[in-house]
């Protein structure tokens, strides 16, 4: 093998006056990590506002390589001065994607590969099997009859910034509870309550709304809810739909829409386990959400 690339490398200096870079396994390993990084970058900004804005800027970049090939040395010492002032401008109107990205980054199960991190792991159950069985059952119930409900089952981070939003609750996970409080015209319907181990702490609590323009046109306030507060927790979000009571789900700034029962079950015990997230394996939420797909 080195026979061949010593003879490219000859051919190349005795006929095009070009050789071959030195390359060491540093090299390949810093170009994987830099086409990797560029590549989350474009993967993370595609679906949202940050796209457009991202547009944007290779524009003017474009314009400045155009004005240094032409000479044009006016524009080139004013894209000069305006460089620092640029930087800045971009890290405020970036701020709430930057954000949401570091956040994702740190929630990634990236370092648990490498660093004992496993006694700093939640142990035991997040909530019992009575909350799992009557979360399921209030969800189809309340769609049987098309009321519309927002229900955030917190993981590890808790959700303070928007429980402190909503009105107090302290109370004990039930059906019959999930059911009274989204009753239309009733004082707690409105927004979204937050689940704590098997207590809904807060209602009608606020979400962000997703930017992202790759959900459906026909989705409501709701799903947008569900899918943004999923891009800023790892919580999972049920939302049941008031004008066609289906249930659907997001996490990981995905949603699945139109989930059964089994579904919904499957996908509560695996978040039931602390343990089930660093685990091998496809979660549940791909595997159903990859069978929804092919049954459509």
């Amino acid at each position: 093998m080195s026979g061949i690339i010593d003879s490219i490398d000859t051919f190349l200096g005795d006929y095009f006056d070009l050789g071959l870079p030195d390359i060491q396994v540093t090299d390949v390993v810093e170009i994987i990590i830099i086409a990797w990084f560029i590549y989350y970058v474009l993967a993370w900004i595609k679906d949202t506002r940050a796209w457009m804005l991202f547009r944007g800027i290779l524009i003017i970049i474009v314009f400045f390589l155009a004005a240094a090939v032409f000479q044009m040395n006016t524009i080139l010492w004013l894209g000069e001065k305006l460089v620092s002032a640029g930087l800045i401008a971009l890290i405020v109107v970036f701020q709430p994607e930057l954000r949401s990205a570091l956040e994702r980054l740190g929630r990634s199960n990236l370092l648990n590969h490498f660093l004992p991190f496993a006694a700093g792991r939640p142990t035991g159950l997040r909530f019992s099997d009575r909350t799992l069985n009557d979360l399921v059952k209030a969800c189809f119930e309340m769609g049987a009859v098309k009321t519309g409900a927002l229900i955030v089952i917190e993981q590890d981070v808790q959700m303070t910034e928007y429980e402190r939003t909503g009105i107090p609750l302290d109370a004990l996970v039930t059906k019959q509870l999930l059911i009274n409080i989204f009753e239309k015209n009733t004082p707690l319907h409105d927004g979204a309550i937050i689940v704590r181990g098997n207590r809904v702490v807060a209602a009608t609590c606020y979400l962000p709304l997703t930017d992202s323009m790759m959900l459906s046109k026909d989705l409501g306030t709701r799903h947008r809810a569900a899918v943004g507060a999923s891009e800023v927790s790892d919580a999972l979000i049920i939302v049941v739909s008031e004008e066609t009571g289906k249930v659907s789900v997001a996490k990981e700034s995905r949603l699945i829409r139109d989930v059964s029962p089994e579904g919904l079950t499957d996908i509560l015990k695996h978040l039931q386990d602390p343990e089930m997230k660093y685990k091998k394996g496809e979660s549940v939420l791909a595997r159903l959400g990859r069978r929804i797909r092919h049954e459509k």
